[in-house]
């Protein structure tokens, strides 16, 4: 679903290589759901807002085995529909509100033997296996920070770009973070509601968690976290909107990095690589490869709840992802 847009293009694409003739690019605009050019996957019309079109659209299918939802609908329905039809989920979404709903839809899942994967992408996803690594190392920690890149020169989707001006006015208690990170030096993170720290206190059992966001252009993060009070205004994100989508500074390269602390104790995991959105979606498609072809259990999970997928980012090392591991702790 959403087949076609900046993460789902290459979603498709991948899946349509791995699983050629087996792929159908969902969206609402017939034309465009046709699959990206070159790509044999086949359209679909669907509209995450109607549930009961989609629905009938499973049910006259018939033999859809996997869901990749790319775009965000406005409540659990599309989940519960997946779930109730026995059809596997994999979400790139990033909303808690909207993760905790289908997280709630487990014993629906449960019931029909459907399995659904939540965090999907960079942040989370990515940010949710580090910070696993790292709490393990440290014997479970009482405290993990994460810290996210992103490359301001990147082509962001519109979702991607809306999303994160309309988060910029979040409120919080947390302060910024001086973190080195490979690549990029050192640099001054500030506090910005990723999901990832909303669920991993959960699913890990670790204490405060705190993710942290720059831009690889030093003046356009100060610029950014500068406007946080003004974006309180509907005015202003529009504006911030529009400018974000036409103005590209920096390069396209993206940085994680995870420390988490107990006692005395640290341990530190990071990664690089290039195109943020373009990882998102190959994060997706191993993802739903592992759903069709391993043997993930039934029920709803966050990536980092599941074995099965901890050792992805060595599997992004042929798409340029470098993982980093015997960091020096925070400045």
């Amino acid at each position: 679903m959403g087949g076609y847009g900046a993460v789902g293009a290459t979603v498709t694409a991948t899946l349509a290589g791995w699983f050629p003739h087996r792929v159908l690019a969902g969206g609402r605009n017939p034309d465009r759901a046709r699959g990206p050019a070159g790509v044999h996957a086949a359209g679909v019309r669907i509209d995450v807002t109607d549930p009961d079109h989609l629905r009938r659209t499973l049910t006259g299918l018939r033999d859809v085995a996997a869901v990749v939802l790319c775009v965000e609908p406005p409540d659990d329905s599309v989940a519960r529909v997946c779930f109730e039809q026995g059809v596997h989920l994999v979400d790139v979404g990033a909303t808690p509100r909207l993760l905790d709903a289908t997280a709630a839809l487990a014993p629906v899942a449960t019931a029909t033997g459907a399995t659904g994967v939540l965090s999907v992408g960079v942040a989370p996803g990515l940010t949710n296996l580090l910070a696993r690594r790292a709490h393990e190392d440290v014997g479970g920690a009482e405290r993990i920070d994460l810290t996210v890149l992103l490359g301001a020169g990147e082509a962001h989707g519109a979702d991607a770009v809306r999303w994160t001006v309309e988060n910029l006015p979040h409120p919080t208690t947390a302060a910024p973070l001086r973190v080195t990170l490979p690549g990029h030096g050192t640099r001054t993170a500030h506090p910005f509601p990723f999901s990832d720290q909303h669920t991993l206190p959960h699913t890990l059992g670790a204490g405060l968690v705190t993710t942290r966001l720059c831009l690889d252009s030093a003046p356009l993060t100060a610029t950014l976290f500068g406007l946080r009070r003004a974006a309180r205004s509907p005015l202003v994100r529009r504006a911030l909107t529009a400018s974000f989508r036409r103005i590209h500074l920096g390069a396209d390269g993206f940085a994680l990095r995870a420390d988490a602390h107990r006692g005395g104790r640290h341990a530190a995991y990071a990664l690089t690589g290039r195109a943020q959105g373009r990882v998102t979606a190959l994060v997706a498609a191993h993802v739903t490869r592992e759903l069709l072809t391993g043997s993930l259990p039934a029920g709803v999970h966050h990536i980092e709840q599941l074995p099965a997928l901890a050792g992805l980012p060595e599997r992004l090392a042929d798409h340029g992802v470098v993982l980093h591991d015997r960091l020096p702790g925070p400045v």
